[in-house]
């Protein structure tokens, strides 16, 4: 009697083999490991510099005063001057803010304004440098008004975790990595697979289409994974990367990784579809990833964009992996928690599919 056919195994077999010619690959490794850690290291070593100093201004802050006009001449100095209170405190304990600020007048009239000053011990260093600022620009607005004084300052500290760039760098690096795999990994592979008429002959076998495609995707999942376990872990015992709940957030984060993944899987699909010939793979590749590797907040935050700007990176999936990676390692997000950006990159999954569904060549 004939045995029948294991398609579970034939997949498995598949993935196998395409996980063992993954490992062999340069270009495999270059783009999941080699590049992202690069960056990494050359960040993590530049340590947490910065010129801008992020100051919240106190709903509750007298508004017209010199003290704040000034301060929005200081180019180094960023004043958010339409945010709630419940969510500036909670960026100021979270490093997202380096100080708050709140000027009040004095009834009494001289001097004529209190400026009350609340750091964080998450970025001294910078409110070191507001410090400066606002010594030297009291003694400046005071020398100017004698009579009466302008204001006296009455600064305090509120504790917070230190936020440093690894923080945000890693995050950054591992959506890189993903979206490098996902997308160049996958449109060589299938392209060349048809191109060498390896698809043909497994369609010889009584092996189905989908067992190729899962082999395939089994494969660069896992790959793309470990890799990520590794970055993470580099990060975390060599720059201090911040991995709030331990391995609760690390499983959070590779899940989101696996998320991720998939749905850039989809823009390979659709590149090895529209591919002519090998060496058009490169170009349209990079039409997709390249616009998402210097807007998506992989290297700075897309704050630093101007307006006109920033619609067109929150529209990119890389973006929404970057940002509930960097709420689940740091500010300790469960994923439920992001899940505003889990569903905006389900929806490009499905829209990104229904592409590849129609681009994707067998033969």
């Amino acid at each position: 009697m004939q045995q029948k056919y294991n398609h579970t195994k034939a997949t498995l077999a598949l993935a196998k083999a395409s996980f063992r010619s993954i490992t062999r690959s340069p270009s495999a490794v270059v783009f999941t490991l080699a590049f992202p850690l690069i960056f990494i290291l050359v960040f993590g070593f530049l340590g947490n510099g910065g010129t801008k100093i992020d100051v919240a201004v106190d709903p509750k802050s007298d508004m017209q005063n010199p003290i704040i006009a000034a301060l929005q001449k200081i180019p180094m100095i960023r004043l958010a001057t339409n945010d709630t209170e419940q969510n500036i405190n909670s960026s100021l304990q979270k490093g997202n803010y380096d100080a708050v600020i709140n000027v009040q007048k004095n009834p009494s009239g001289l001097p004529a304004y209190f400026t009350n000053v609340t750091y964080t011990s998450a970025s001294l260093d910078k409110g070191n440098i507001l410090k400066s600022v606002l010594n030297e620009l009291t003694y400046r607005l005071n020398m100017i008004n004698q009579v009466p004084a302008v204001t006296e300052i009455r600064a305090s500290t509120v504790t917070g975790r230190a936020y440093r760039t690894i923080d945000f760098i890693l995050p950054g690096q591992l959506g890189f990595s993903l979206l490098s795999t996902g997308v160049f990994g996958t449109a060589f592979v299938f392209f060349s697979l048809r191109q060498n008429l390896v698809i043909k002959r497994f369609f010889a076998t009584p092996v189905r289409r989908s067992s190729i495609v899962f082999g395939e995707g089994i494969a660069r999942i896992g790959f793309a994974l470990l890799g990520a376990l590794f970055i993470i872990l580099i990060g975390h015992f060599l720059f201090k990367f911040t991995l709030i709940n331990g391995a609760v957030t690390v499983i959070n984060m590779l899940i989101m990784a696996l998320l991720g993944l998939i749905v850039f899987m989809g823009f390979g699909f659709v590149v090895s579809g529209l591919a002519k010939n090998e060496s058009t793979i490169p170009p349209i590749s990079n039409i997709i990833t390249l616009p998402q590797f210097l807007l998506s907040g992989t290297f700075f935050s897309i704050s630093a964009f101007p307006n006109w700007l920033q619609p067109i990176s929150k529209a990119l999936p890389l973006t929404y992996l970057n940002d509930a990676m960097r709420k689940i390692a740091f500010e300790g997000a469960g994923l439920w928690d992001v899940k505003h950006q889990i569903l905006i990159m389900l929806v490009w999954g499905v829209a990104i599919y229904a592409v590849a569904v129609k681009t994707f060549k067998w033969e």
